[in-house]
């Protein structure tokens, strides 16, 4: 008959079933006795998991494996130590309350499966939610249980389904330069530059909206980005750095608008040095809900259709790269967040970033020479 007696250890201890396996148990921190949630095939894992749960105590790393931690309670704790930007953070916050807490809040995070997380997936997608919106939805849950993965709480991330956190985003239109001018010409002449910058510069709204005087410099033909306007249903209008450190850059701006930029800023600009280049009729900030009826006006008048403020940020990017811009000065340009301090400052020095804007300045008086036909191309 096996022997089922434990074996006197220094930690815990192990006997032999009459299975044949082997079963181990130890004192926890709390006082109680603790049984492995398995038993083993030989006495050495046995003593081997055993070591595990020592040195987990050691180090006080130690869990217990009772204890069942709630989803709800720990995505809110996650999402409070999450580092977003105002607007993300109040698009993601939409995604977790909206579409992930009210089916998970109550699980224990243990209980979470990849199948439950498949079929959550797809009644949200039966449900008529976006798939842009599922997507990032998924891709919050995964995060949230890859983060419980390193605290120890699971074992594996149950968000396991190939694709699910990917969107193909339609690619959006960039316009010419002669349509950028047409759109100008749209405007009134107090957003005549808003527009203009945007496309030659590759230029966020919130960008825009928060450059003041001392950003510009019409001698050395730069823009210095240093802040941005950010605006949320919470919050309402608040001013912020860029989040990383790509976000504050310099960028050149083509020679043709010097001329125009001086004048704005004489006609339109709020007076002092930290003075709004972009300011609305009143002289208040320049906001994006109320911007977006003169956009709308503006496309209806120049005829340029389906148009979002924002591609025009992509038409300048198109613009440089059809200048020869390789992939870190592009990404000097728009600021992206991926691109390091260290080679910012080396595209910098090197004279291409005034080199790109050249190039697009080439571009704008090719297209004011060129005759314009009745529908004004």
């Amino acid at each position: 008959m096996p022997n089922t007696k434990g074996r006197r250890r220094r930690f815990g201890a192990v006997r032999k079933l009459p299975s044949g396996r082997f079963q181990a148990r130890y004192r926890g921190p709390d006082g109680l006795m603790r049984t492995a949630e398995k038993t083993f095939a030989t006495q050495t894992d046995a003593d081997r998991w055993l070591v595990r749960q020592e040195a987990q105590i050691i180090d006080g790393d130690w869990r217990d494996p009772d204890a069942k931690t709630i989803f709800g309670e720990y995505a809110e704790a996650w999402f409070k130590d999450r580092d977003y930007a105002a607007t993300t953070r109040e698009r993601n916050a939409s995604a977790l309350n909206l579409h992930i807490l009210p089916t998970f809040r109550a699980f224990p995070l243990q209980e979470i499966t990849t199948s439950q997380v498949r079929r959550w997936r797809t009644d949200l997608l039966g449900a008529g939610v976006g798939p842009a919106t599922v997507a990032k939805s998924y891709q919050i849950l995964r995060a949230i249980l890859h983060t419980a993965v390193d605290d120890g709480l699971i074992e594996r991330n149950p968000c396991r389904i190939k694709g699910a956190g990917n969107v193909n985003h339609a690619e959006r239109p960039f316009l010419s330069v002669s349509e950028v001018y047409r759109l100008a010409d749209a405007v009134p002449s107090r957003y005549r530059m808003l527009i203009l910058l945007a496309a030659f510069c590759s230029l966020r709204f919130g960008e825009l909206a928060a450059l003041q005087r001392r950003d510009i410099d019409l001698e050395a033909r730069t823009v210095s980005i240093r802040r941005s306007y950010a605006e949320t249903r919470s919050d309402g209008l608040t001013v912020k750095a860029p989040k990383s450190a790509a976000g504050v850059r310099t960028v050149a701006f083509p020679a043709s608008l010097i001329e125009e930029l001086a004048d704005h800023l004489t006609e339109y600009t709020d007076a002092g040095r930290t003075g709004l280049v972009f300011v609305g009729p009143r002289g208040g900030v320049l906001r994006r809900n109320n911007f977006r009826r003169v956009w709308l006006r503006a496309l209806g008048a120049s005829g340029l259709g389906d148009v979002h403020f924002h591609d025009l940020r992509h038409t300048g990017n198109t613009l440089a790269a059809t200048g020869g811009a390789t992939t870190r000065e592009l990404m000097h340009r728009m600021g992206h967040s991926s691109v390091r301090a260290a080679l910012i400052y080396q595209h910098l020095v090197n004279g291409r970033d005034h080199q790109i804007a050249d190039y697009v300045d080439g571009q704008i008086r090719r297209a004011k020479r060129a005759p314009r036909g009745p529908s004004g191309t």
